[in-house]
């Protein structure tokens, strides 16, 4: 696989000491960066699957402290965010022409993490929209030890009355080629960059809000606006297509914050319902970016994390030994 030098600002990201990003590409040419937090004596690799409007070095922090408990971690950026390349003109549109499009992205960050050596086993964390294309990435076969997903797009909150009216504008603008532009209530304002830390929707932690605004402050070029009306309706469609399929059979632990504003809750407690070897565990108080909350709420939650990596490798090697 072919792999060059990417942009990473690792002042901004906070994360162990030598990380570096890359620049590769997906099977139909776009260009991505993922980024690499090592780790000494290493037990596995974290595939790290984020949110829509994020970018690899918003996890530093959390590569920090996976690296402290001995595991590498690869981030993404999607096609359409961060320094990959956007899908339209209009940089500040959140956009993609197909879902099925992200595994793409996927492909290429596996055939990554197997360039870089990272070890085996890799285990997922997919976060928001990264729940979303991990849950899929599942049952494409992405091989991994454990699934965890934090605060997952399986299902948008949309108000029921509401509802009908979505899928008919997000399907009309396709047939007007009004797709592109931005679903209602959104804009080019980027939420962390120009929002107010009161009442936001995604961490009750002041310092957190200002490390993620810190650093879409300082590299512009990570900033992204709302998405498009055309990815509204694509994240509609696979949201109600993966809702329909049974839960896979990989270890899984769901984290949702009590106080979610942003995805489906029940949808999440319907799948978690009916996964075998699943656990979904509510955080207290918490917010969208569980990851993201204060030490009270965030400490426990990567502690209960690594306890998962761990127990799904002690089952590994006991099927090893059955077998």
């Amino acid at each position: 696989m072919s792999m060059s030098s990417a942009p990473f600002h690792a002042d901004l990201a906070e994360g162990p000491a030598e990380a570096r990003a890359w620049w590769v590409q997906a099977d139909d040419g776009l260009r991505l960066r993922v980024a690499h937090y090592p780790a000494d004596d290493a037990r596995g690799t974290v595939l790290l699957f984020p949110g829509r409007t994020e970018y690899v070095e918003k996890y530093g922090r959390l590569a920090d402290d996976l690296a402290t408990r001995g595991y590498h971690t690869l981030a993404i950026d999607w096609r359409g965010q961060g320094l990959a390349d956007r899908m339209l003109d209009d940089a500040k549109v959140g956009h993609v022409d197909m879902f099925a499009d992200y595994q793409r992205d996927v492909a290429a960050m596996v055939q990554a993490a197997k360039a870089l050596s990272l070890p085996k086993p890799y285990h997922l964390i997919g976060h928001s929209m990264g729940g979303c294309i991990g849950l899929r990435a599942l049952y494409e076969g992405l091989e991994v030890a454990s699934a965890v997903f934090t605060g997952p797009m399986w299902g948008i909150r949309i108000a029921q009355p509401v509802r009908p009216a979505a899928w008919a504008l997000t399907w009309g603008s396709k047939r007007v080629g009004l797709s592109h532009l931005f679903a209602p209530g959104t804009g080019t304002e980027s939420y962390v960059a120009t929002g107010e830390f009161d009442d936001n929707t995604l961490t009750t932690d002041p310092a957190m809000w200002d490390y993620m605004r810190r650093q879409v402050l300082a590299e512009p070029k990570l900033q992204l606006g709302g998405p498009s009306l055309h990815w509204l309706h694509e994240a509609l469609a696979e949201c109600r297509t993966l809702a329909r399929m049974p839960s896979p059979s990989v270890p899984c632990l769901c984290i949702c914050g009590t106080n979610e504003r942003i995805v489906d809750v029940p949808r999440i407690e319907d799948r978690m319902s009916r996964w075998p070897n699943g656990r979904l565990v509510m955080a207290p108080n918490g917010e969208h970016e569980v990851l993201m909350e204060a030490a009270p709420i965030r400490e426990p939650i990567v502690e209960d994390i690594v306890a998962h990596f761990e127990g799904s490798q002690s089952d590994m090697k006991m099927t090893a030994r059955r077998a």
